[in-house]
């Protein structure tokens, strides 16, 4: 995707975000278990924007219908905008753990990132559980879960 799409939609789920600053926000809920942070994704806020939701259904080559999502917790762990399963939602259900950092196996081979999907979110996974873990659900979710999606979307790559 083209950096004047991406800075577009950047725009539009910032808007969104302003209109619901003073919205209460369920973090357990809107958290996945695998730390990432539903209430930030693109996916999530497509709800509030048809333009959004256009943007992503293009972007990600997917139909209009499935470029947005309730939540993982909300969709029972079911992302339609992928194509695999989630393997994680699941696990953690079994293992009656409300995040994965807080499983005994943490971290485990499930969330292994993958280089073919580099520029999904979902690479920030473990990272977000440390700072979850760290930081306490709330704290991360107000102070570092918008940061860490920016900086892995759009900052230049650093060592």
């Amino acid at each position: 995707m083209d950096n004047d799409k991406m800075s577009v939609m950047k725009k539009i789920a910032q808007d969104i975000r302003d209109s619901q600053k003073d919205a209460p926000i369920d973090y357990n809920q809107m958290t996945a278990p695998c730390g990432l942070p539903c209430f930030e994704c693109y996916l999530h806020l497509a709800g509030e924007s048809g333009e959004l939701q256009t943007m992503l259904s293009e972007a990600f080559g997917i139909p209009f219908e499935q470029a947005l999502c309730k939540g993982c917790r909300n969709e029972g762990g079911k992302c339609a905008h992928l194509p695999v399963s989630c393997t994680l939602y699941p696990c953690a259900e079994e293992k009656g753990v409300e995040f994965c950092c807080d499983c005994s196996e943490f971290p485990c081979d499930r969330l292994h990132p993958y280089a073919d999907m580099a520029k999904l979110w979902h690479n920030t996974k473990v990272f977000n559980l440390c700072l979850i873990k760290k930081m306490g659900l709330e704290s991360w979710a107000q102070n570092k879960a918008k940061s860490v999606l920016e900086v892995y979307s759009f900052e230049n790559w650093k060592l």
